[in-house]
């Protein structure tokens, strides 16, 4: 797979899930703590599955725009994309992640919802990214 890079970013991870991260730009920086149901104290920083989460809905939205043009439907400027991301052990051993991202296209037909949601599908680098390794379901709000 050849891919055309039009855009590149770095960031850094330093202490891991209890530590910190911060793109090389400064433009975007957090702090990390680990969930209690993953062992971890909890806390009031971030985590690795927030952050996907985050970058997976707006991404999403932005083919959802691809897509609409794509197929000459208005993608409504209240569209709002929920991830909801999961982490757990897998049964080949080590551990995976879910992901179910609900779409609300208000005042759109449901079929024309449905074929932007499924273009979008198609279009997006994190699905694309996620096809064949990552449970991901799509729901329509």
């Amino acid at each position: 797979m050849t891919v055309d890079v039009k855009y590149r970013t770095t960031a850094s991870a330093t202490g891991g899930r209890d530590g910190s991260a911060r793109t090389e730009d400064g433009s975007f920086a957090v702090t990390l703590s680990t969930p209690k149901e993953l062992g971890g104290a909890g806390g009031s920083g971030a985590n690795p599955e927030q952050l996907f989460a985050a970058g997976y809905s707006a991404c999403f939205i932005g083919a959802l725009k691809v897509a609409g043009g794509q197929l000459k439907l208005k993608v409504p400027a209240e569209t709002k994309v929920t991830a909801t991301v999961g982490i757990g052990p897998r049964s080949e051993g080590g551990f995976g992640i879910t992901a179910d991202l609900t779409v609300d296209l208000p005042g759109l037909d449901r079929a024309d919802a449905q074929r932007l949601i499924d273009a979008a599908h198609q279009i997006c680098p994190y699905s694309n990214a996620t096809r064949g390794n990552v449970d991901v379901g799509l729901t329509l709000a």
